[in-house]
């Protein structure tokens, strides 16, 4: 199983729990607020070399 596989089978999963714990609007608010966080953490050498980066080139 590759590496995105899991990622994604795992963030179903998260997904999934959250939606059984929290009301599917704070599901929803961690599942788009965790990544924009984190592009946001980012200096702006790195998000410019990520814009720049394909998506096959992420993975590697």
């Amino acid at each position: 199983m590759s590496t995105r596989t899991k990622i994604v089978i795992g963030g179903v999963v998260v997904g999934l729990l959250l939606m059984t714990v929290i009301p599917f609007w704070a599901a929803l608010l961690v599942v788009l607020g965790v990544p924009a966080v984190a592009y946001l953490m980012l200096d702006p050498g790195q998000r410019r070399r990520l814009r720049r980066a394909s998506r096959k080139e992420l993975g590697r």
